[in-house]
């Protein structure tokens, strides 16, 4: 039986450590563009970092416009609204610059001022055909990963559901990710986007897509974010624990790039999608309760999860080995503030079974889950996460 050969992709050049955001200027000049967009949010805007960037492109002699109207959960009538401006500026680069709301922003408008219709049209996976205007991706947050993705999520107010734009063509050519510009990210937004990239590195690493080179980010991806989330979230001013929630965040960017996110991912959309629930807590809420249910379908690759960790196994059973990295991820999960049950974020007990069926159609995602789910487990998880 012949293996299944995955491609692997990764941004052209990635620039990562303290003053990475300096190189902005000289690499936006390799694409040949004399006017950019930086896309970004009222709160980036706000702390001076766009202003930074704007000034950093003139230095290089490009001109650049703000947009900095990202919503915090990003609907494809924002994605019209910020080609209008794109558009009107005739811009030949854009500049993602922000948490992942932003970058994905910029992806979507950066494939939209090639490509005809709606972004709407091209939901799923390697539907684009045409190749984006170049896009750098700076992000703010540690979380998302989005500066290493082909992957762009948008909310889709009509069925109430995150969608996803998948396509080699929007993978940012050039990745910029410097830990000073994390440095201002709220204590709660800290906490969310860190346990959304642990997300990440965990079902890209237990994934049925997962090869030797995806492994290699997610695991590090681990061992970097699970000693460093806590201080992050509790002393936001400690660069090193920043630097390290940036490199994990990247690392695992990379890792579901290629090896792809799972069930945890399916599940949390229906709670963004239908109640609001930013991206990063509904996966950080739903992953203990997903993963005690997956462990089962992949009990060597969960142990090793735990000593990702640092979690000590030596003398446990497979089984409890397997266990004790859920364990941890939970516990680490409870320290830094995250909703434990979706009451607490205001979802309804009697949505439970439309988000069950809601998710189990996400087969993108669901097919790459260690453990067969069906819509009844699906329904299973979701209560005891109520």
């Amino acid at each position: 039986m012949a293996e299944i050969v995955y491609p692997f992709r990764t941004p052209e050049v990635v620039f990562l450590g303290v003053g990475a955001v300096d190189r902005l200027g000289s690499e936006a000049r390799r694409f040949g563009a004399t006017r950019a967009l930086i896309v970004t949010d009222k709160g980036v805007a706000g702390a001076g970092i766009a202003e930074r960037a704007r000034r950093i492109l003139a230095e290089a002699e490009i001109a650049a416009t703000i947009y900095d109207e990202t919503k915090a959960e990003p609907d494809f009538e924002n994605v019209d609204h910020c080609l209008e401006v794109a558009r009107s500026a005739d811009v030949g680069l854009l500049v993602g610059l922000g948490g992942g709301s932003s970058l994905d922003l910029a992806k979507g408008v950066a494939a939209m001022m090639t490509n005809p219709g709606k972004l709407i049209d091209y939901y799923g996976t390697d539907k684009l055909t045409r190749p984006a205007l170049p896009i750098i991706a700076l992000p703010t947050t540690a979380g998302t990963g989005s500066e290493a993705t082909p992957n762009a999520i948008f909310t889709d107010h009509v069925e109430k559901l995150k969608k996803g734009v998948v396509s080699p063509y929007i993978l940012p050519r050039i990745a910029i990710v410097d830990p000073a510009l994390t440095l201002t990210t709220p204590m709660r937004v800290t906490a969310a986007t860190g346990m959304d990239a642990l997300t990440h590195a965990v079902e890209s690493y237990t994934s049925r897509k997962a090869t030797v080179q995806s492994e290699l980010y997610s695991l590090e991806a681990i061992r970097r974010i699970a000693p460093s989330l806590r201080t992050a979230v509790y002393d936001g001013a400690n660069l090193e624990a920043r630097r390290e929630m940036a490199i994990g965040s990247f690392l695992a960017g990379v890792a579901i790039a290629n090896a792809g996110t799972a069930a945890v991912h399916a599940m949390a959309y229906p709670l963004g999608g239908q109640f609001g629930v930013p991206h990063g807590v509904s996966n950080a809420l739903l992953m203990p309760y997903v993963l005690d249910q997956n462990v089962l379908g992949s009990l060597q690759r969960f142990a090793v999860v735990a000593e990702a960790m640092g979690e000590v196994t030596d003398g446990l059973s497979l089984r409890g080995a397997a266990q004790a990295g859920v364990d941890a991820i939970r516990q680490l999960s409870q320290d830094v503030g995250i909703p434990q049950r979706m009451r607490e974020v205001g979802v309804p007990r009697e949505a439970i079974p439309g988000m069950a069926a809601a998710a189990i159609q996400i087969t993108r995602l669901m097919d790459n889950n260690p453990r067969k789910l069906s819509q009844d487990d699906v329904q299973r998880i979701y209560e005891a996460a109520w």
